[in-house]
């Protein structure tokens, strides 16, 4: 099965290849399904850290395969073992994902050199940190936040679908989260950047659609005052 264009710039970029083998797939609501696999060395060769990720490749359908990104979650460095999330929908990936089984292999994708993100917590440590996100984003929220500590943490989780906000999120003591539905393209998590009063010295996370990253990040650097080194945004979808 072919790569097409895409498997032709991974290869320029020179990548590293693994083999990621299913063991377990769980249900976490209707529309989120965990599956747990083995790395084939991957965590060996690159260290964990909050919101690592790799490039995934599906059947298309079409006798091509296709490349997403996801983020690593549990991950066991001893063992090599970690688990992807997926949030249910029409795709190729989200249609792997609902008939997984163990012993299910999928290949998975990283440039050399490139431990799966180039993201680190800030030093010196800020004084808050705002996350806005969705549960596109969650899994590498959730990595972030249990990467914290007790540092204090505000975050905003757009929702689409009612089960949404039952998702699992990682928060400590110091950390106050927030579901907003999802309503005139995400109307509402662009409301709470323009609304919200950032401690002196915090930090931002910025990761939902395309046009509501671009709209929180211009707010949080016109409104509040944010400097560049002060925010780390990606847009997780279009």
């Amino acid at each position: 099965m072919g790569r097409g264009v895409e498997g032709i710039i991974m290869k320029a970029y020179k990548t590293d290849d693994y083999k990621l083998t299913v063991t377990a797939r769980e249900s976490i609501t209707d529309k989120y399904i965990r599956v747990h696999f083995t790395g084939g060395g991957l965590l060996k060769n690159h260290p964990v850290h909050p919101t690592q990720w790799v490039r995934v490749w599906f059947d298309d359908g079409n006798g091509k395969e296709s490349q997403r990104g996801y983020t690593l979650v549990k991950q066991n460095p001893e063992d090599d073992t970690f688990a992807i999330e997926f949030a249910v929908h029409y795709g190729a990936a989200s249609k792997w994902a609902k008939t997984a089984e163990q012993g299910d292999v999928l290949e998975a994708t990283l440039m050399k050199g490139n431990n799966g993100s180039s993201f680190a917590l800030p030093e010196p440590a800020p004084s808050q940190l705002l996350i806005f996100g969705d549960t596109a984003s969650l899994p590498a929220i959730n990595t972030i936040l249990d990467a914290i500590g007790d540092m204090p943490a505000k975050v905003w989780l757009e929702w689409q679908y009612e089960s949404d906000p039952t998702l699992p999120v990682v928060a400590g003591e110091n950390t106050e989260v927030t579901w907003l539905q999802r309503i005139d393209d995400g109307r509402l998590l662009r409301e709470a950047a323009e609304e919200v009063s950032p401690a002196p010295g915090a930090f931002a996370w910025v990761a939902c659609d395309g046009r509501t990253t671009r709209s929180i990040v211009k707010t949080l650097r016109t409104s509040h005052g944010f400097a560049k080194e002060s925010i780390k945004s990606q847009a997780y979808w279009k």
